[in-house]
């Protein structure tokens, strides 16, 4: 059955299809279609060497990479590659695990919320805002930050019980066709682009699989703490640069 949501779109209004393996031609992914292609002739994209649109900046110097947005032009319609790392699934797992062993966060009404709204003189006789300052984080939620980071910390140096395979699902947008893909490979120049491009091309066209890719690969544990201490030094490159 086709699932219809409003994921990725470039207004509320658009509607995203998420395409199964086998369909008959859809009027609505047709139409779906139609406008994408009619999106992209209307609105300029600049294009790398290669035709690859990227969002991001590279980072070469980094030993790892967790995500990007990537694109191409296939059949006069524009597709869009949200790629991440299977690492990056693991992370986002860590972070959710030591919110959750944190415990609850402190009700919104204990001051979190809580700004000051400041005025200036508009004439004679009347005032208009201008600006809203946010009040000092209060202490409870600033202990609650500091439980959720230990337990995050705890858990990056620990690792967790948590496997993550490559995946790839493929959805109709009103403005181009959308590719969520987590895959083993380290994009940070404009040639590990441009092989994720041509991958995700093959992918798309149905000349490989991801098993035929990347056959029994598994990121769990063992390769999360593997990588920690090309973890420390990105992220002691990120603090001098910052």
């Amino acid at each position: 059955m086709t699932t219809i949501s409003n994921r990725r779109g470039i207004d509320s209004s658009n509607h995203a299809i998420y395409l199964p393996d086998s369909i008959m031609k859809n009027p609505l992914i047709e139409c779906l279609r139609l406008q994408a292609r009619q999106y992209h002739r209307h609105h300029t994209w600049e294009l790398e060497n290669h035709g690859i649109h990227v969002r991001h900046e590279y980072q070469p110097e980094r030993a790892l990479s967790w995500w990007g947005d990537y694109g191409f032009v296939l059949n006069g319609r524009r597709v869009m590659i949200w790629w991440e790392h299977p690492r990056m699934k693991c992370a986002d797992e860590i972070a959710d695990r030591a919110c959750k062993e944190a415990g609850p966060p402190p009700a919104e009404s204990d001051g979190l919320l809580h700004t000051t709204t400041s005025w200036r003189n508009v004439g004679r006789s009347r005032k208009k805002v201008c600006a809203h300052q946010s009040s000092p984080t209060p202490d409870a939620w600033r202990a609650h930050y500091d439980r959720v980071s230990a337990h995050e910390t705890r858990l990056r140096n620990e690792g967790i019980a948590f496997e993550v395979v490559p995946s790839m699902s493929i959805q109709a947008l009103n403005w181009c066709t959308g590719i969520d893909v987590s895959i083993p490979m380290e994009i940070r120049n404009h040639d590990e682009a441009r092989e994720l491009v041509l991958l995700t091309k093959r992918l798309l066209k149905r000349e490989i699989t991801l098993a035929e890719s990347f056959p029994s690969y598994q990121y769990g544990r063992v390769d999360w703490l593997a990588e920690s201490a090309d973890r420390e030094k990105d992220r002691a490159m990120a603090s001098e640069n910052s």
